[in-house]
């Protein structure tokens, strides 16, 4: 057996154990992390699985190629919903009056980043009617103060942890709040907000905890079923958004729909990964904008690099009357309503 052999064995092996492992019912943020590069195991999978093919028919590698093959499938089956091979969940708006539109930008700029004048040109020429602002100090707080002046609404909440926000509106706000769910140093932002057609839509804008080694993903999982519950309970129209620090097909994100309602406009349409910005191989969707059945999608797009480690996102919404009866919400089972129960109870 060669040396080359014995390297794509272990390879496999690791490969698979890393598919395996977040198949179990655990917070461990080691486990839990590896949700995140499933893409990226999927491709290692492919190669390892023809190297070693090639080069070895023994017992031994014939069973791990079994075991790749399977896990591969696995991996393909959570991406899958999240290309154009899928059926899209958030519906398109073929068209939308000018009074029904909602821009919305969404950018985790890295607290550390201090090109500010390359985020404040991009919010100045996409103008979006929303801005949310995440990883935001003082120095952020200071440098975006041009911006007050075309956003006459705003909720700032700058901190030095990495976990301030600052939330900017062109439109007018009702009951703006700093909300610290959990943890008394992770704030989270909730508001109505006045659309021009003179609905009112809820805002969540979030920036849970990651789960990584050493870290649980507890706190993040129990905060997004926190929100579920309460878009649930709420029921009218509905943006959440933010850096979830969490991708779009792991179990909680599945939970979190699942309870809230919500719908996601990647399904269908593709990955839009926007963490890490300067690390093309290692590219996962971290940061959503999920909304209520009211709207339909205007557009969606991944914009460009600013500085931060997170490409900036856009989404542009249309509220439309006849948008419930073209899309079909997830719904909740009761075996999401017991996993809810339990994802609160672990930070209890």
């Amino acid at each position: 057996m060669t040396y080359l052999t014995l390297a794509l064995q272990g390879v496999a092996g690791l490969l698979v154990a890393a598919t395996a492992l977040p198949l179990i019912e655990t917070n461990l943020g080691f486990v839990r992390s590896l949700d995140f590069p499933r893409l990226q195991i999927a491709v290692a999978l492919a190669a390892c699985l023809v190297g070693l093919l090639l080069v070895s028919r023994d017992l031994p590698s014939l069973i791990l190629a079994i075991a790749m093959a399977a896990a591969l499938v696995t991996q393909v089956r959570y991406i899958q919903p999240f290309t154009p091979l899928a059926a899209t969940q958030a519906k398109s708006a073929d068209s939308c009056e000018p009074g029904a539109r909602l821009n919305l930008l969404v950018l985790n700029v890295l607290q550390s980043n201090r090109n500010f004048g390359a985020a404040l040109d991009l919010v100045t020429q996409r103008s979006p009617d929303l801005v949310l602002l995440l990883e935001t100090d003082s120095g952020w707080q200071a440098a975006m103060a041009p911006l007050r002046e075309r956003y006459p609404h705003r909720v700032e909440q700058p901190q030095d942890n990495t976990y301030g926000l600052l939330f900017y509106s062109r439109l007018p706000l009702r009951g703006p709040e700093i909300r610290f769910l959990l943890q008394d140093d992770v704030p989270s932002l909730r508001t109505r907000v006045l659309l021009p057609d003179g609905e009112t839509a809820t805002l969540y804008g979030l920036h849970p905890r990651p789960p990584h080694p050493g870290h649980s993903s507890a706190p993040r999982d129990a905060e997004l079923v926190i929100v579920a519950r309460e878009v649930a309970e709420g029921r009218g129209p509905t943006i959440v958004a933010g850096d979830l620090n969490d991708v779009a097909w792991s179990r909680t994100t599945q939970l979190f729909q699942n309870i809230s309602g919500l719908l996601d406009p990647r399904r269908g349409r593709g990955l839009f990964a926007t963490f890490h910005a300067q690390w093309p191989v290692m590219r996962w969707p971290l940061d959503h904008v999920f909304f209520s059945e009211h709207f339909l999608l205007g557009g969606m797009e991944r914009l460009p690099d600013v500085g931060s480690d997170h490409f900036p996102i856009s989404v542009s919404l249309c509220a439309a009357p006849h948008a419930p009866a073209r899309q079909d919400k997830p719904e909740a089972t009761a075996e999401d309503h017991h996993d809810a129960r339990e994802a609160i109870e672990a930070v209890r």
